[in-house]
């Protein structure tokens, strides 16, 4: 049988990749627009650059060693009794160490700085938005300006944007890839995420925790824009004439594909705390005043 020479190896490794990445029709990992975003990035090819130190001479070292050593080359040193080199000891596990080191450095640096629940640095004052996930929708809310939003949420450049999330039903995962740091989702439980964007745009959100029939339409948009983009947003989201009462809340609870997007003039107080704390009770099996579906939570909405 013939042997494929290096040349036509390396050649037909270089088609294979390329074969495979033809998928990957967006690279927004890669593609940050925020700070949070472009640490990861770093982060990302800065630890895949360290173990490609490893990985690529192991692979080329693989394929000239059995090329070299193969049964047809009679030219090969032949050495029966060779056991032991104290330089090639030296190199196999000296040069791992060093990267383990400094990955080991990185990731110390990096989880704490890059901790989702860490508010970023900023003069700005943030904005607050509320993240209830759904079957198999978005519900975001905003406190301090008293509306919500189905599969859709905007935000100032430059403004720090503090998030509190949690799950209407079973777990999932609340990500804007190009934004960074996905954090789960999950019923009678609160998670957090602090992220900002340094370029306006309309940036892609996902669900990244597979949730069931409807997972791959649970999408939403990220707005971010101007300052006066923004207050335009709210004021278009107040003139919809549509409060989130609560037979609103209840038809959203329901499971359905494909939403649209869907604003809400006006929300009752304390809209996230009465979700978490439902399924908190429903958890543990009890039904208290305070997640009752006619608490005052839900029936009042404010003006």
């Amino acid at each position: 049988m013939k042997i494929p020479s290096l040349a036509t190896i390396a050649r037909t490794l270089a088609v294979g990749s390329i074969v495979l990445l033809s998928g990957c029709k967006h690279l927004e990992v890669l593609d940050p627009k925020g700070w949070v975003g472009m640490q990861e990035k770093n982060l990302l090819l800065i630890a895949t650059g360290l173990m490609l130190l490893v990985i690529v001479p192991v692979i080329i070292m693989t394929i000239v060693f059995a090329w070299r050593y193969r049964a047809g080359n009679t030219k090969a040193t032949y050495a029966p009794r060779w056991a032991h080199s104290t330089a090639i000891e030296v190199v196999v596990w000296a040069i791992p160490c060093v990267i383990i080191a400094i990955l080991a450095t990185l990731t110390w640096t990096s989880t704490h700085e890059l901790d989702p629940y860490k508010p970023l640095e900023s003069k700005v004052k943030p904005i607050k938005i509320d993240v209830v996930a759904m079957d198999w929708k978005w519900l975001f809310i905003y406190p301090d300006y008293n509306v919500a939003t189905v599969n859709q949420i905007a935000f100032p450049v430059g403004t720090p944007v503090d998030f509190r999330i949690t799950s209407e039903s079973v777990m999932n995962s609340f990500f804007i890839p190009q934004l960074g740091s996905q954090v789960y989702a999950m019923s009678g439980m609160q998670t957090q995420l602090h992220l900002i964007a340094d370029v306006a745009g309309t940036y892609d959100g996902i669900s990244a925790n597979y949730s069931g029939a409807g997972f791959s339409g649970m999408r939403f948009k990220a707005i971010a824009t101007t300052q006066q983009g923004f207050d335009d947003w709210v004021a278009k989201v107040r003139a919809a004439n549509n409060p989130l009462t609560q037979q609103a809340y209840a038809a959203l609870t329901k499971p359905s594909e494909a939403n649209p997007v869907a604003y809400f003039s006006s929300t009752p107080p304390s809209m996230f705390e009465y979700v978490l704390n439902s399924q908190m009770a429903k958890i543990a099996g009890v039904t208290s005043p305070v997640c009752t579906p006619t608490s005052q939570n839900l029936v009042a909405s404010a003006e």
